[in-house]
């Protein structure tokens, strides 16, 4: 046995989905819809419903990102069967949302679930400030109780802007909000070293602690068109999404969908695929933040402000003496201090005529300032790296 199937006890599906606290579950439409009436799985779905209240009990967030909206709404329009032209996609997936959207506040009314959807495109995810626009609305959601139900926006995207497939879009959402779970419901139950389905000696894989080019091949090895690779999101899209969740400090997933209540089977000790995250959520996030981006100007704190943020306290616009730059909201800044010592990076939620324009004022009175209600930091604590300088006055980051 080697080290990438051993799975630890405390790395096996039903433990990482056990302990997760922030959980996205990616739906596929061969699980919500029958594949031969392109009718919807009711007793399918009401079945995912509980095991997503069972999650939220033991105190979980769930966002699901599903599929289906095509399937189900091809079936309304009486669109013939095949590959659909573009058009019909959409106008299928318009028709499709508002049974899709129905049919979970249904399932999930019936646990005493509020609902929300949101449709997604690959711009939103991508696009820095669209990308915090969504994730401020999801964070929202989540707060507020709500389960969100994602789709990608089939009725706007184009062939040049689309996921294909809900797998990369899971990730994208995992990575969104830092999530630290992602689950691929499917119509397999993990990644296995060859085509299953055509290969008898092809081996389950069961814990994949980092994503090799070797474990990456094993999905290269399938042809497009077998059961493996079904759907528009095969094993090879699933490893894309792999590696954008595990660098986003996600543990992901892939399961066995196709039986009721999948998420409960897991958690009973079904067979699973589980990729590793590489860090924390919020730690891959900060180091992304840190790292990765160049700043485009810099906020001048005060005194209490420098203190607060030591505390892991979020940047208000009371304690910003001076703004210099250009930039738009979304954007990195740097944070110094009055001396010029870097005191941190964040993205700041301003742009840098809005920044100046409410600099030094109370949270309380920025839309007397700039006639709408905006957010009351300048910097929110999770879009910010407090950082430090160490003995030889170098910089290092810190958890803020």
């Amino acid at each position: 046995m080697t080290p990438a199937t051993r799975v630890h006890e405390t790395r096996t599906p039903a433990a990482v989905l056990g302990s997760a606290r922030r959980i996205v579950v990616k739906v596929g439409s061969s699980l919500l819809v029958d594949r031969e009436s392109n009718r919807l799985r009711a007793d399918w779905l009401a079945a995912l419903a509980s095991d997503i209240s069972g999650l939220r009990d033991k105190g979980a967030e769930v966002v699901i990102v599903s599929s289906g909206a095509i399937a189900l709404g091809r079936r309304g329009l009486d669109l013939p069967p095949g590959v659909l032209r573009l058009e019909e996609s959409q106008a299928a997936a318009a028709a499709g949302q508002i049974e899709l959207a129905s049919a979970y506040r249904s399932a999930l009314d019936n646990h005493g679930i509020r609902v929300a959807q949101i449709l997604l495109t690959l711009s939103e995810t991508e696009e820095r400030r669209r990308h915090l626009n969504a994730r401020a609305t999801l964070r929202t959601l989540l707060d507020l109780g709500v389960v969100p139900v994602v789709n990608e926006n089939d009725t706007v995207a184009t062939n040049e802007i689309r996921f294909g497939d809900n797998d990369r879009l899971g990730a994208r959402v995992t990575q969104m909000i830092s999530a630290d779970c992602l689950v691929l419901l499917s119509d397999i139950d993990g990644l296995y070293s060859a085509d299953p389905r055509r290969d008898p000696a092809a081996e389950h894989i069961g814990l994949i602690e980092r994503l090799t080019p070797e474990i990456e091949a094993m999905a290269g090895k399938v042809g497009p068109k077998t059961a493996y690779a079904m759907g528009s999101g095969g094993m090879q899209t699933k490893l894309i999404a792999a590696r954008i969740a595990v660098g986003a400090g996600a543990h992901m997933i892939i399961a066995d969908g196709r039986q009721s209540h999948p998420l409960g089977r897991l958690l009973a000790g079904a067979r699973a695929s589980v990729f590793l995250a590489e860090a924390a959520p919020r730690t891959a996030r900060k180091h992304w933040i840190a790292a990765s981006l160049s700043p485009a100007g810099h906020f001048v704190i005060d005194e209490g402000a420098v203190r607060a943020l030591r505390r892991g306290m979020s940047l208000l616009p009371a304690g910003v003496v001076e703004v210099q730059g250009s930039f738009e909201r979304g954007d990195a800044v740097r944070v110094l201090d009055r001396a010029g010592q870097e005191v941190g990076r964040g993205l700041t939620a301003y742009d840098s005529e809005d920044a100046g324009a409410i600099m030094g004022l109370k949270s309380r009175d920025i839309e007397d300032r700039l006639g709408y209600r905006g957010r009351d930091e300048m910097i929110h604590r999770d879009d910010l790296v407090v950082t430090a300088a160490d003995d030889t006055g170098a910089r290092k980051d810190q958890d803020g």
